[in-house]
């Protein structure tokens, strides 16, 4: 919950704007700030720095002219007319997701483009249920141009936010507000190493915590320090943004880290891999697709979430 304070002094002289001129990416990221009770907690979730998250609510207040709120040691706070103006951006956000919602239905018609978000290294699940997902959805919409586009989980999370991408399918690790989640499988993962790596002919009876911190580790930025956390190390060696990036570092056996079962099979056809001390560091990743809210309004996004829940859903 954000804490309110008086109104602060304006910036400057008011100016006369109309809706057009304001950043709509603005307002969302003021919003999401908001929701999220300061800018340090909305970093991970609009997935920017901290620096640029203040420079961005600096725009907006220099635009609206007024003090939108106070930041710094503190704490974070709105003021009064920074309620007003979360107010006004709720009702103006509303507005244009009904607007979006009204015109996408009449006649039911299909939209001429859609977007569809991923993360990376899905297509060695095995039987490949995506790739059947996109035929169906190709010959029951032929008219529709589809676009994918591959991403890390925040960065697809946020994309979905700012209305670029219609849908996501991936495993979050963490969860954005304002959308909608619907579960599809689970995914096993493990903690490997490959062949070469000091590890990998020591038996799981002589594996401990304490022993992997003796080595390098790898943390996927996305999930912050969740993968790290059981070794209890101030850092990790390593980072990686997608799967892809993490195998390479693994395959190089000076480094150790977690991959889906799947990828590391496929991988085993050139490298040898070991999953170490499966009873302590294995894990399932539930995969999900993430949308907006009043999806079942959109054609093309219920169709797409109908053939993605009939190819993948456990």
């Amino acid at each position: 919950m954000v804490k309110r304070e008086t109104p602060n002094a304006a910036l400057g002289r008011r100016v006369n704007f109309s809706v057009e001129s304001i950043d709509i990416r603005l307002i969302r990221i003021f919003m999401t700030v908001v929701e999220a009770g300061g800018m340090t907690a909305a970093q991970g979730e609009l997935n920017l720095a901290l620096s640029t998250v203040s420079e961005k609510i600096s725009s907006l207040e220099k635009r609206f002219g007024v003090r939108l709120c106070r930041r710094g040691r503190t704490g974070f706070a709105l003021t009064e007319a920074g309620e007003q103006f979360y107010q006004e951006c709720e009702r103006l956000v509303s507005a244009l997701d009904q607007f979006g919602q009204r015109t996408m239905a009449l006649g039911s018609r299909m939209p001429r483009n859609f977007t569809l978000g991923l993360v990376d290294n899905m297509i060695s699940y095995p039987n490949n249920g995506v790739s059947g997902a996109i035929a169906d959805f190709a010959d029951r919409a032929p008219e529709v141009h589809l676009k994918l586009v591959t991403l890390n989980p925040s960065e697809l999370l946020s994309e979905v936010l700012a209305r670029r991408v219609d849908m996501v399918v991936g495993s979050f690790p963490k969860v954005a507000l304002g959308l909608d989640y619907i579960d599809l499988y689970d995914e096993q993962h493990n903690f490997y190493c490959a062949e070469g790596h000091p590890l990998f002919d020591v038996s799981d009876a002589e594996i401990g915590i304490e022993t992997i911190r003796d080595h390098r580790i790898i943390s996927r930025g996305y999930w912050g320090s969740r993968d790290t956390r059981i070794f209890a190390i101030s850092a990790p060696h390593a980072t990686v943004v997608d799967m892809e990036a993490e195998a390479h570092l693994i395959l190089s056996a000076r480094y150790l880290g977690y991959l889906p079962d799947h990828m590391a099979e496929n991988l085993s056809h050139t490298v040898r891999l070991r999953a170490i001390r499966p009873d302590l560091f294995s894990y399932k990743a539930r995969f999900q697709i993430a949308l907006r809210p009043n999806w079942e309004r959109h054609p093309a996004t219920k169709l797409m979430v109908e053939r993605l829940r009939a190819r993948l859903a456990a």
